[in-house]
């Protein structure tokens, strides 16, 4: 069986405390980091670096800085429970060079379909959760259980339409059932091979480079990861 792997990542898969992993990215300074105040830029070196505290980083959120530029974050949600059960859904954090005072800007970059995200550039609406920004209480781990919490029931109960990016996803007031059935679809798509793998992809010219890219691996290749990583093979026929 073929299942998706973090590419240039050393076990423990411990991004949700990433001061304790023994893998930290070297990073260089860019054309790009040089172009932002340095306070700005070494705020964001801190706020990644306080990911490693506990309670941080949410649960099922995978995070790493671009291999370009420390301004550009890789994220992944893997999501438990609720209407997006199962879901794998991929997104970028890009900081402005006014950073603090002006909040990061969350992209999907995989197909979701939710009242907060826009069906044609994938962003994310932070405005409900954060109106306004408040540079010196606000910080990007609070962005990231904000992007966590607003997948479950509560939030979605909350939300008012002037906040929806997405119309057709704020019918789920109206029918929660085909809500349920649309989330769904987003699911199983998003676990796809064509929206979950990155071989083969390409980065626009100016683009920075995914900090977290999937690849498919054959049954052998998993066998030897399993094995270099100590876990055992899920045997289904042992299974209550």
């Amino acid at each position: 069986m073929a299942m998706p792997m973090l590419a240039n990542f050393v076990p423990p898969l411990d991004f949700a405390s990433p001061a304790k992993s023994k893998h930290v990215p070297k990073k260089s300074t860019t054309t790009t980091d040089l172009a932002i105040d340095p306070v700005a830029r070494t705020t964001i070196s801190l706020e990644f670096a306080s990911l490693g505290h506990r309670d941080h980083c949410p649960l099922g959120i995978y995070i790493l800085p671009s291999p370009d530029t420390i301004t550009v974050w890789d994220g992944t949600f893997f999501v438990h429970q609720g209407y997006f059960a199962d879901a794998v859904f991929k997104f970028r954090l890009t900081f402005p060079p006014t950073y603090p005072d002006s909040p990061p800007q969350v992209k999907f970059t995989s197909d979701v379909f939710h009242p907060l995200v826009s069906p044609n550039s994938g962003t994310f609406n932070l405005a409900p959760r954060f109106r306004p920004w408040r540079p010196k209480e606000h910080r990007v781990f609070d962005v990231l259980h904000w992007i966590k919490a607003a997948f479950k029931k509560h939030a979605l109960d909350e939300i008012k339409e002037v906040d929806c990016l997405n119309k057709e996803a704020f019918r789920y007031h109206e029918s929660t059932s085909s809500f349920a059935n649309l989330a769904s679809q987003s699911s199983l798509l998003s676990q796809s091979a064509p929206a979950l793998f990155d071989q083969g992809r390409t980065t626009s010219k100016g683009t920075p480079r995914d900090a977290l890219t999937f690849v498919e691996l054959t049954p052998a290749q998993l066998a030897a990861q399993r094995s270099r990583m100590g876990l055992k093979e899920w045997d289904v026929s042992e299974q209550p």
